[in-house]
């Protein structure tokens, strides 16, 4: 989850919401890779999930991260809540997942090395005091009342008002985890296309890193049930937001659609103030219940853009938010996927060519069918797995022309990096299948098992 924007002076012209989202163009050479990705903690000897506080906690691993790794303090209050080192953060996910959001870097090499080393300091603290952390897009067997709450003035309202506009809002704040990438546009028009086919082919990124096929203890029906949740959380800052595909469409018909979007809070001296529900409309007019009389600066209008959560988000970059969290060696294919499919051209015109022929209807099939049945769904008689196929050959042809060296030169490209779904698409099995496979076999339906097996 986001933290708080603060600076920006007051908003005095409609037209500053869209600017504000305009600043975010940027010419090629200056386009960057963010990767975030979330993951369990638990306690090792119990496997039940940490706590914020005492011996084994959220706290103590944010703790030794600071203290041995020198990475600085985010308090809220008197909690510590988050880190930050070099352009990184560590946060905290409502339920106690640790987050990294990475430093907008350069290449995949770059960013696949700032998750390694995230992983190994991890790992280091962990280690010394009985925790463990595994790569799941669902926590597969703890319950609602287990889950302990961060202290986090946003997640305190969030929680208060998610089963008021859904039904599994509260099971993805505590029990989902993702890992997503953050990319860059040129222009409006870039901006465009690349929503387009950030928006159509989230299915396929949700296909592909499907790993969440367990819940309260036994499978639940779905490859990725973390994509099920998000279906029935809340419909107006969630799904497919099919306007993006509008004759038309550009910055301010994103400002209108985030008008649109009830509010969460107002972010004032370090406090969280209720606006569930409320319209970032009056705030403009200075008549926000909430805050009589106060108008919005451009820090509430950052803010109110990260409470909307639909499969790609706009904000002054572009967020690819359909994957499950996952092992170690799937978090830099992600990146890979997505930078392979935009930051090419000739690349990005082909995925467009691929699904500019596909309506609405086309595209949240294939959402549906995507979290169901992952890489053998299908939707008009075409086969999930011969579409990521194709995706995949794009994006490796988009990585060989963007021809960005690793390892002192050693390595000539970025497409390795695309190996862990290559295997996929290959076998046909997502993690999912895999874990299944195992639940299904060699554990014997013992699905404690899957800590040991997939732990960091």
């Amino acid at each position: 989850m986001s933290i708080p924007q603060t600076g920006g002076g007051p908003i005095e012209r409609h037209e500053q919401l869209a600017e504000y989202l305009a600043d975010g163009c940027k010419p090629k050479e200056d386009w960057r890779i963010g990767t975030e990705h979330e993951k369990f903690g638990y306690c090792k000897d119990t496997h039940k999930p940490l706590p914020y506080d005492g011996e084994r906690s959220i706290r103590a691993v944010l703790e030794g991260l600071r203290d041995r790794y020198g990475w600085a303090e985010v308090r809220e209050g008197d909690h510590l809540i988050g880190l930050e080192k070099d352009g990184a953060n560590v946060s905290l996910e409502p339920g106690g997942a640790l987050e990294l959001s990475g430093a907008p870097l350069e290449t995949i090499h770059q960013t696949c090395d700032e998750v390694n080393e995230h992983l190994r300091e991890v790992k280091d603290i962990a280690d010394e005091i009985g925790v463990g952390f595994i790569g799941l897009g669902a926590a597969p067997i703890w319950t609602h009342d287990q889950m302990p709450l961060m202290p986090k003035g946003r997640y305190k309202l969030m929680n208060a008002y998610m089963d008021k506009v859904g039904t599994t809002g509260t099971t993805m704040m505590r029990r989902t985890c993702t890992v997503q990438v953050n990319l860059d546009f040129g222009s409006e028009a870039d901006m465009v296309q690349k929503m387009r086919v950030a928006i159509a082919l989230q299915p396929v990124a949700t296909a592909l890193f499907a790993n969440s096929p367990f819940f309260e203890g036994k499978p639940n029906g779905m490859k990725s049930y973390r994509s099920w949740v998000w279906q029935h959380l809340d419909p107006a800052r969630t799904g497919m937001v099919p306007f993006v595909f509008d004759e038309g469409f550009g910055f301010e018909r994103w400002v209108e659609y985030m008008l649109d979007v009830p509010m969460y809070f107002v972010y004032r001296d370090g406090q969280y103030i209720d606006a569930l529900g409320q319209s970032f409309r009056d705030f403009l007019k200075g008549e926000l219940p909430a805050l009589p009389g106060e108008k919005p600066t451009l820090s509430d209008w950052a803010d109110h853009l990260t409470t909307a959560f639909p499969e790609a988000r706009l904000k002054k970059f572009i967020e690819m938010r359909g994957a499950d969290g996952g092992p170690w060696r799937r978090l830099c294919a992600l990146p890979a996927f997505w930078v392979g499919l935009t930051y090419d051209q000739g690349a990005l015109d082909a995925a467009w060519d691929l699904v500019k022929g596909w309506d609405a209807e086309t595209r949240e099939a294939w959402r549906l069918a995507a979290a169901k049945d992952g890489l053998q769904a299908e939707v008009g008689g075409r086969r999930m797995n011969d579409l990521a196929v194709q995706v995949i050959d794009i994006a490796r042809s988009g990585l060989k022309a963007r021809a960005r060296p690793g390892l002192g030169g050693m390595v000539q490209d970025e497409r390795h990096f695309l190996h862990a779904l290559e295997d996929s698409v290959e076998t046909g099995m997502t993690p999912a299948d895999e874990l299944l496979q195992h639940y299904n076999g060699d554990w014997n339906g013992d699905l404690d098992r899957i800590y040991e097996a997939f732990a960091y």
